[in-house]
């Protein structure tokens, strides 16, 4: 059964690329600045799903480009929702926990108020309502901290950092979920594939790595995996200024999405391992 999936080049999409039947599309056969050519692709293909792993990611340059940011992120997955309903195919979303606030301890459930604190969660937020509204068979996967060997990542930037620093300055007063993006793409195979095949639910569900902790926490975890001596030292989220707000509070309850589709929360350290390994083989 052919999926379409849209993207190419992301930490989640490459992964995707690996299932042998899964059509990548690259943005030279899918600009998702033209909503209307994602529309036209879905119905030339007739996939049997389709799932969105491509978005405008750059959290602190969407403040400065909103529009483009609101394109991307509200529009483009809007009008593939759209036209998947019309054909009557399921449609997979990854979404992100920046739809939230960030206020509290507690895990966050898929059904709670959402209020982005920037651009970037805005812009996703556009997206899942235009998915909603839709009315077609979808799911919404939000998820948080993506990690793999590919692409711009916390791992990668902490890596790079200890190869020139004794010491790395991490914010520690924000908590979240890693999650591999290798077993993002999986529970999205998975979803895609049990819609195909009348099982689980339409809706909006929760996907992250465990157990949840600091930045910086999993910053000494990286840097113990990889046996680097360099030590980090804890900070505010007041010392580390980015033009992009972050959520302080990234905890994602996943309770929902192994009830209807079977898919635990990943031991985010077991990905860690591979993605050491895969670097270091590179």
């Amino acid at each position: 059964m052919t999926i379409l999936v849209f993207g190419s080049t992301g930490q989640v999409a490459r992964e995707l690329a690996h299932f042998s039947r899964n059509i990548c599309l690259e943005k030279s056969r899918a600009d998702l600045t033209s909503p209307t050519a994602c529309s036209e692709i879905i119905c030339q293909l007739r996939p049997k799903a389709v799932i969105n792993a491509a978005a405008y990611t750059d959290v602190d340059k969407a403040e400065k480009n909103e529009a483009l940011a609101l394109l991307i992120n509200g529009d483009a997955p809007t009008a593939m929702a759209n036209t998947c309903a019309k054909l009557g195919i399921p449609f997979v979303h990854i979404s992100t926990d920046y739809v939230f606030d960030g206020k509290g301890k507690h895990s966050r459930m898929p059904d709670e108020p959402t209020a982005p604190l920037g651009a970037y969660g805005r812009s996703k937020l556009r997206g899942e309502k235009g998915i909603q509204q839709a009315g077609g068979i979808y799911v919404i996967l939000r998820t948080s901290w993506v990690f793999s060997e590919q692409g711009t990542n916390f791992v990668k930037a902490i890596l790079t950092l200890a190869e020139t620093q004794k010491e790395l300055r991490v914010v520690s007063d924000q908590f979240g979920g890693p999650t591999p993006a290798k077993d993002i793409a999986i529970a999205c195979q998975k979803i895609a594939t049990d819609l195909i095949l009348g099982r689980g639910k339409s809706g909006t569900y929760h996907f992250s790595g465990e157990p949840d902790l600091s930045w910086a926490e999993f910053a000494r975890e990286i840097l113990w995996q990889t046996g680097k001596t360099v030590s980090v030292k804890s900070i505010t989220s007041t010392e580390y200024q980015t033009l992009g707000k972050r959520p302080k509070n990234s905890r994602i309850d996943c309770t929902s999405l192994y009830d209807t589709f079977g898919i635990v929360r990943s031991d985010w350290k077991v990905g860690l391992r591979y993605v050491i390994d895969k670097l270091g083989s590179s």
